[in-house]
């Protein structure tokens, strides 16, 4: 019997299972199709193409062209980039960023490694579902302001953001905006030739593709400064022998995701709110963190009064069920989710927070155990 025979997966915002499908286009190119794309015969021409047709593939999917998608090691490679290749155009002197306060660890970080080499950053407040205040986003330009990056769908809360809003102030200031989308793309509609965003990032392994490889969207006209110097691959923006079949298979899932978002997105926010009304209806104390309405399909974040959040995990995993207390990058942190107390919510109720994150791959039934483990867990808890 395999792991996933005996668990129940609902932390689908840390990873997914590789498709099928994906594994399967793969394959090949871990195999006899083995060659460098950079190199200029057969093998390596057999390689060229099949990065050629992931890049069109992923560019089609999100109403872009195939020459503006880059492919990178990931969600955090490709926001480090957008952020660091803006401010380096200036010499990190008189630059200027507007961001969130509830941005993932790769923009808060990035921004506070640019702080120190002398750049300037604003941390927008948002409201108590996560929500970003495209007005604010506008008064806070100042004549240094190169770039605002606000996240496209929160990885913790799910609230998904105002982009189009934030997009037109950015455009009406003549700022560049960035948005990373890695929880967003293949999960929910996003078309590019309709957003005013001029740089997005993704990663492969939040959708059914391989971990290690991910994208920046740069739109045609803005240029960028290579985040890593070596070679001419990428167009001479992005240096590093390519990773062919991750590419191929970050191409296959953005196929799959394409063709299978929206009755899936349909499954998916059917199950995410049993799950949640369940949850919250049936468990004392119980409170739901991010929006209501504009949420990714399987985010439930839940606050249990009362409770460790750590401590109700632990027990979820004994019991055969993967849940998180919220980004999967946070794991470890001793200090409460900074997009928790952001949004208003106390140190203790922070703490006593878990995500659960579904797809269309959990089943009722799942929910209905899930739901009735997390009851069991609590009173349990609070008995103590």
């Amino acid at each position: 019997m395999s792991m996933s025979d005996t668990i129940i997966y609902m932390d689908h915002a840390a990873t997914t299972p590789v498709h099928p499908e994906v594994q399967e286009v793969m394959k090949p190119y871990m195999d006899d199709q083995y060659g460098n794309p950079s190199a200029i015969y057969r093998l390596a021409a057999s390689a060229a193409k099949a990065v050629s047709l992931a890049r069109t593939r992923t560019a089609s999917v999100l109403g872009a062209r195939p020459e503006e998608i880059y492919f990178t090691s990931g969600g955090s490679e490709s926001d480090n980039w957008a952020l660091f290749s803006v401010c380096e155009a200036r010499g990190f002197k008189d630059c200027h960023i507007i961001t969130s306060r509830i941005e993932h660890h790769a923009v808060m970080n990035t921004c506070r490694r640019l702080e120190r080499l002398g750049v300037r950053v604003t941390y927008l407040p948002v409201s108590e579902t996560g929500l970003v205040d495209p007005a604010q986003v506008r008064e806070a330009v100042c004549p240094e302001t190169v770039l605002i990056s606000v996240m496209y769908a929160n990885n913790e809360i799910g609230t998904i953001e105002p982009i189009a809003e934030i997009g037109e102030a950015a455009r009406e200031k003549q700022v560049l905006f960035h948005t990373d989308a890695v929880q967003a793309v293949g999960h929910i509609p996003i078309d590019l030739m309709n957003l005013h965003v001029d740089m997005m990032s993704a990663s492969a392994h939040k959708l059914g593709g391989p971990k290690g490889v991910g994208m920046l969207y740069v739109r045609k006209g803005i240029s960028v400064y290579p985040f890593i110097h070596g070679g001419a691959q990428e167009r001479g923006r992005r240096a590093g022998t390519l990773n062919v079949p991750g590419i191929v298979g970050f191409g296959e899932a953005m196929r799959i995701a394409g063709e299978s978002m929206q009755r899936s997105g349909e499954v998916t926010v059917k199950l995410r709110d049993r799950l949640t009304e369940r949850l919250l209806n049936e468990i004392p104390g119980s409170r739901l963190n991010g929006a209501q309405d504009t949420r990714l399909p399987g985010n439930v974040n839940i606050s249990f009064e009362g409770i460790e959040g750590e401590t109700l995990l632990i027990m979820l995993d004994q019991a055969g069920i993967c849940a998180s207390g919220g980004s999967a990058c946070s794991t470890g942190a001793i200090a409460p989710s900074h997009v928790l107390t952001a949004i208003g919510r106390s140190e203790s109720e922070a703490r006593g927070s878990v995500r659960f994150t579904l797809s269309d791959s959990n089943t009722p039934d799942e929910v209905d155990r899930v739901a009735d483990t997390v009851k069991e867990i609590t009173e349990r808890l609070r008995n103590i």
